[in-house]
């Protein structure tokens, strides 16, 4: 159920006649004045939006530098004002955004949500070095109060204007490049992995800020301006943003150069066991075992996204997983490429033991994933259904129930071929017509007004039976009824 989010202003009017108190003339001070009292008495009824609050805290620090005398002792005060307000709308808008294994940059937080990267240092500054002077922390106010403006009043009040834009996602490919670069060496030559290893590390903790930065531009600020309105709890809006974040990492994985070797070669694998080659876990079990330590729906978003790509179509899927038949100029599935993203599927569900105490959770999402596309009637390409076959056998290996289940599934999958008639069997059937033909019984149907057979061509007849069948004479009980009445009551009726 969605509970009701509480806002200070009784309708937006209210917040609308505040922002035009503030930013309609600067110089107006009684406007100012009115706006702040207003937002100390929402205050003192419920929790201001971070945005609000900080826009109370700065109009207090013009307050009071405007008005107070021209002092030593006012001018300090002011300053720590301006510097206590703008540390606090940095540090609000930034840590709540600081999720992920590894701590990332305040910068590069700020970046993302617009923030001016000046306002940042003087935050620093303010924070740890010498305060800035006043006419600098003057006009990060002044900054601060316009990015306010666009960043949260405007979109607030006018539910049409589009949100800000944040800059575009940093891509992840060059990291796994990297990182597989790196572990090529370690594994070709095992005594320079001492050497390497704060490398690969660095690597996998930037390839963990990168997840933190896909999930903060998956939804900017969500909570933290308060501009939108909660669709769920905090908790289901995380594992949504992290899960979209876990997708777009999954696919740069997935793709020919990755986990997937580009050369056709590197993908030839025993049939038994059903996995990877030894080079390739190697170069990347490392990585994914740190990812599923650090993110425990990453299992089930990884073989999702591998189910996905098997289950596409070649004219829909992406021209890398396909291959140009030069026979008819068709695109056609690359059948390595789906074998070896099979492989890894199996990998998983036999590694990773799901986190709800239940180790077939995961297998059964599978089976619910495949199932549908080996349904009875469904019109596949046979190498298709050959590797999803494949890879449901592998997945469920060791499990009765689930192998009871694979195995009815793939009975209904396969096509029963049509006997054809041969000439033996004609001759059969017309021999049998013979023979049924020169029986020569008169029968007789006393409801219908007719008369039994008599006992002379009965007898006749009775011989002339192939054996196991009888034939009813007059001193029978036998009556004629119409198919599906009880013979002993028909002619009764």
């Amino acid at each position: 159920m969605r509970l009701p989010r509480r806002a200070p202003w009784a309708h937006i009017g209210e917040l609308e006649q505040i922002c035009s108190w503030i930013y309609a003339d600067e110089e107006d001070l009684e406007a100012k004045t009115l706006a702040t009292n207003r937002l100390s008495a929402w205050k003192a009824v419920t929790a201001l939006p971070h945005a609000l609050e900080s826009t109370l805290a700065i109009l207090a620090a013009h307050l009071l530098d405007v008005t107070s005398q021209n002092t030593q002792h006012a001018a300090l005060a002011a300053r720590q004002a301006y510097a206590a307000a703008i540390i606090r709308m940095v540090n609000g808008l930034v840590d709540p955004l600081q999720v992920g294994a590894y701590a990332r940059s305040i910068a590069s937080i700020a970046t993302q949500l617009g923030l001016p990267p000046w306002l940042v240092e003087l935050r620093h500054a303010a924070t740890h070095e010498d305060l800035p002077s006043l006419e600098l922390l003057r006009e990060a106010a002044r900054e601060s109060l316009s990015w306010l403006l666009h960043n949260y009043f405007h979109p607030t009040l006018n539910s049409s204007a589009l949100a800000p834009t944040a800059p575009p996602l940093r891509p992840v490919v060059p990291l796994l490049k990297s990182y597989k670069l790196l572990m090529k060496i370690v594994t070709r030559d095992t005594s320079l992995h001492k050497h390497h290893q704060d490398e690969i590390a660095a690597i996998m903790r930037d390839v963990e800020r990168w997840i933190a930065e896909a999930k903060v531009s998956a939804d900017l600020a969500v909570e933290i301006l308060g501009w939108r309105s909660d669709e769920n709890s905090a908790i289901g809006q995380a594992d949504v943003k992290e899960k979209w974040a876990l997708e777009i990492l999954c696919d740069a994985l997935l793709e020919k150069g990755a986990i997937v070797p580009l050369s056709k070669k590197k993908r030839c694998a025993p049939a038994e066991p059903f996995l990877p080659t030894k080079a390739s876990l190697a170069l990347w079990t490392p990585l994914l075992m740190q990812l599923q330590m650090n993110h425990i729906t990453f299992p089930s978003v990884f073989t999702g996204r591998i189910i996905s790509i098997l289950l596409e179509d070649p004219a829909e899927s992406d021209v890398g997983a396909n291959v140009i038949d030069l026979d008819s100029g068709s695109l056609q599935r690359d059948a390595t490429y789906d074998e070896y993203l099979a492989r890894w599927a199996t990998w998983v569900v036999r590694t990773w033991v799901d986190e709800s105490d239940d180790e077939t959770d995961l297998r059964k999402n599978l089976i619910l994933q495949i199932a549908p596309a080996l349904a009875p009637g469904k019109n596949e390409p046979p190498q298709k259904t050959k590797t999803l076959t494949v890879l449901l056998q592998a997945a469920t290996s060791g499990f009765m129930d689930l192998a009871d289940t694979i195995e009815l599934l793939n009975s209904a999958t396969v096509s029963i071929p049509v006997q054809q008639w041969q000439t033996h069997d004609l001759a059969r059937m017309d021999e049998r017509l013979q023979t049924l033909m020169t029986y020569d019984i008169e029968m007789a149907e006393p409801c219908m007004g007719g008369s039994m057979p008599s006992e002379k061509g009965s007898m006749k007849s009775q011989a002339s039976l192939a054996p196991g069948w009888t034939l009813l004479d007059v001193h029978s009980n036998w009556k004629s009824c119409p198919i599906g009445v009880y013979y002993s009551k028909a002619c009764d009726v």
